[in-house]
């Protein structure tokens, strides 16, 4: 929230950006990690030095307040933080580099991610930093003199809109240096830090005025709380199994994460999502993790009898031009994905069906309660509440996995000159959610990111082959003999397919029903 006293911007943080300070602990670190890939060839001479890429930030600072404000905790979480200015920042302290080890391949740059994305941001200073790497010469797939920027920055901070947002800001559009999207004008306004008066009265107005203002919003979506829980009760009824089966993903997770991916053309996935009528880009998404998931159990011969349960964020900003706001603004939904089908085809149709009703019943409900109600529960109490569901003893099983994807720009990005050719994103997990597959597209591609635990998946690199069989297997198989065809596409649910919106993950809500956003085939 922001506020403005005395000509002061005062910017105390949102329940739902608080949160996610709550819950982190040593194993539990609430940061998120994009991974980019640069082909230097494309720069003025063909190179791009580390000093080039300190001074190409140092122009972009002014895109986002958060890359100069730091975080001003309160006592035993009395009331949310707040950001204030840091009076010290360096820029040079957040940006750094280094190179591969020997021999350089993918299997070392895997393990490099996985551990810078395993240690903690300095809670001190500025919620963000830069890593760049080096020495990717012997990883197939990536042009000769390619480097990495390991991007994290806090989840308190940004979300997955806000974040593509943020990305998009620090890119050009062409190896000139065009910016890929307008600029702000001017430097963004400081954060003032409150007086010690202010901040006592705005803790105990909290406290004293949530109840009321948390039974309001209850009473508010009561009827269609009521309405959604008769519709799980009558589609429960009708089904053999519910809830979320035990698996290896739902153990305690430690501090040492494991990554890996593989990526995909999107047209590919474009013309799997026509072997089934209505299904969409994230249909075909979940059924390629659902496949390898299969797979992977299977073959540990740990396949539940029942279907695992994803869980996806959904992104409740309301209207366009908030995703320049840092901050988040996220519910999520549980997903059945079918798991325990073995046929491909009889899978994507499942899944379609499933997503459909969920984005139906749950999308924009579950979205305004969560932001409505976590924002009227006073600090201290949601500090304690999350500390203990974030424990492993007392964490709760909502689902086996996350899975999330943030549609990427379809066009070239470039930065000092040197081409955008890779992406990847890394995000938390949790005690009980020891896997994490996040999706995001860029170019013409889109990449299948593994986060996960070194207990909980020692073997990662077996369930990539496993994404990349699960993909062939759909791929491959031929839809059934008189299935319905795809429905032929508006021009612009046409234009939003192409562009890779898959639409369920951080779909926006609205209270308007939009069209699914099937591809188009080569």
């Amino acid at each position: 929230m922001t506020e403005t006293s005395d000509d002061r911007n005062i910017n105390q943080l949102s329940a739902q950006d608080a949160q996610f300070l709550y819950i982190q602990s040593a194993t539990n670190l609430t940061h998120v990690m994009a991974v980019y890939i640069y082909d230097p060839s494309t720069a003025p001479g063909g190179k791009v030095r580390f000093k080039d890429i300190i001074e190409h930030m140092r122009k972009r600072m002014a895109v986002s307040p958060m890359f100069k404000r730091k975080l001003y905790r309160l006592p035993m979480d009395i009331d949310h933080p707040y950001w204030v200015e840091d009076e010290h920042f360096d820029l040079e302290a957040h940006i750094s580099h280094s190179r591969l080890p020997e021999p350089g391949d993918w299997r070392q740059f895997c393990i490099q991610v996985a551990r810078h994305h395993s240690k903690p941001l300095d809670m001190n200073r500025p919620l963000w930093d830069m890593y760049v790497v080096e020495g990717l010469d012997n990883i197939p797939g990536y042009a000769k003199g390619s480097y990495a920027i390991l991007t994290r920055i806090h989840h308190s901070t940004i979300d997955g809109v806000s974040g593509a947002h943020f990305f998009a800001a620090i890119s050009d559009k062409d190896n000139k240096g065009t910016p890929a999207i307008p600029l702000p004008k001017g430097e963004p306004e400081a954060s003032s830090l409150p007086t010690a008066t202010e901040i006592l009265n705005r803790a105990v107005n909290s406290t004293v005025t949530s109840p009321v203002k948390l039974a309001q919003a209850l009473m508010k979506f009561a009827p269609a709380m009521l309405s959604s829980a008769q519709k799980n009760i009558t589609s429960r009824s009708d089904e053999k199994t519910s809830g979320v089966p035990e698996t290896r993903f739902n153990g305690p997770v430690t501090p040492h994460k494991m990554f890996d991916a593989v990526t995909f053309d999107l047209n590919e996935l474009k013309k799997m999502r026509l072997k089934v009528a209505d299904a969409t880009i994230n249909d075909v998404v979940l059924a390629i993790c659902s496949g390898a998931l299969r797979l992977y159990l299977t073959k540990h011969k740990e396949l539940p009898a029942e279907s695992l349960v994803a869980v996806a964020p959904v992104n409740a900003r309301s209207r366009s031009g908030e995703e320049s706001q840092p901050g988040n603004n996220i519910s999520a939904m549980t997903i059945k994905i079918w798991s325990d089908i073995a046929d491909p085809i009889d899978r994507l149709e499942a899944i379609r069906d499933t997503t459909r009703d969920t984005k139906a019943a749950k999308s924009g409900l579950s979205a305004r309660i969560m932001t409505d109600l976590t924002k009227h529960i006073p600090g201290v109490t949601m500090a304690g509440v999350a500390r203990i569901l974030t424990d492993e003893r007392f964490a709760p099983k909502m689902s086996n996995l996350m899975v999330s994807n943030v549609p990427g720009p379809q066009i070239p990005l470039f930065m000092n000159g040197a081409k955008l050719t890779h992406q990847y994103g890394l995000a938390p997990l949790a005690h009980g959610m020891g896997l994490f597959i996040a999706t995001p597209s860029y170019n013409g591609t889109i990449s299948f990111s593994i986060i996960s635990d070194r207990k909980i998946m020692p073997d990662i690199e077996f369930f990539r082959e496993c994404l990349q069989k699960s993909f062939e297997e759909l791929r491959n198989t031929k839809p059934k003999k008189g299935a319905k065809a795809a429905k032929p596409l508006k021009p612009k649910a046409k234009k939003a397919a192409e562009s890779g919106d898959a639409g369920i993950m951080y779909r926006r809500v609205s209270k308007t029903r939009r069209t699914p956003k099937p591809g188009k085939a080569k």
